[in-house]
């Protein structure tokens, strides 16, 4: 079993944790956070670690890091700590869950997720720090750059490029032959058919509540 620290102490964490014990050869042997963050000693029965004692008590010639936290500060925090690991001498783990469907010739750089029930087409590219959710669509050729995030049931058709730094909410489609320009914010449900501003934000259309009561409704 090759050894690996998660940084991060929350609900990301965890869920990683329980994935790479459940689904790779990696063993999960502490977690760390900024001591100021630090609030127990240990979390799923491992040592929760200072992040400024991470390289003298787990160091990077016998272990690797995963950096393990959600979109925080547009990504910032995750890239962040992912650049510190790697100044500290880490080599960054990535996973791609076994009930994901991928082709040979798929790139990916260091410290990726790509969870359960993803669909990768042929030729794409996943930069460093790329976080996929379950149930992610990215059709061929597709290039998504370092240090985005792209929550479950994002599809991506054909062609497109998402650059740095990017979130894309829950089942938000994106058309094909379409860049996404770097710090875009795509909330769940949008739908993107042209190129994007740089920092944009694009929402899509909000369930609408009807005139009627649930019990008045004739379901057949």
């Amino acid at each position: 079993m090759k050894k690996l620290i998660l940084f991060g102490n929350g609900s990301v964490a965890q869920n990683h944790c329980h994935l790479l014990t459940l689904d790779s050869d990696y063993e999960v042997v502490a977690f760390s956070v900024d001591r100021a963050y630090l609030h127990e000693d240990s979390l799923m029965g491992r040592p929760v670690v200072p992040w400024d004692e991470i390289r003298d008590r787990y160091p990077p010639d016998t272990h690797k890091l995963h950096i393990a936290v959600g979109y925080v500060q547009m990504n910032r925090l995750r890239a962040q700590r992912f650049a510190e690991a790697r100044a500290l001498g880490y080599r960054l783990a990535s996973y791609v869950s076994s009930k994901a469907v991928t082709w040979e010739g798929l790139e990916i750089g260091e410290n990726c997720w790509i969870g359960a029930g993803s669909l990768i087409g042929a030729f794409v590219r996943l930069g460093d720090n790329v976080s996929l959710a379950s149930g992610v669509n990215l059709g061929h050729h597709t290039v998504i750059e370092d240090h985005c995030f792209l929550a479950s049931g994002v599809v991506i058709s054909g062609n497109v490029t998402v650059g740095p730094y990017c979130i894309l909410g829950a089942n938000v489609t994106v058309r094909d032959r379409v860049t996404l320009a770097r710090e875009t914010v795509v909330g769940a449900g949008g739908t993107i058919l042209e190129d994007t501003a740089e920092k944009g934000v694009y929402l899509g259309p909000p369930a609408e509540k009807l005139p009627v009561e649930s019990d008045q409704l004739k379901l057949s």
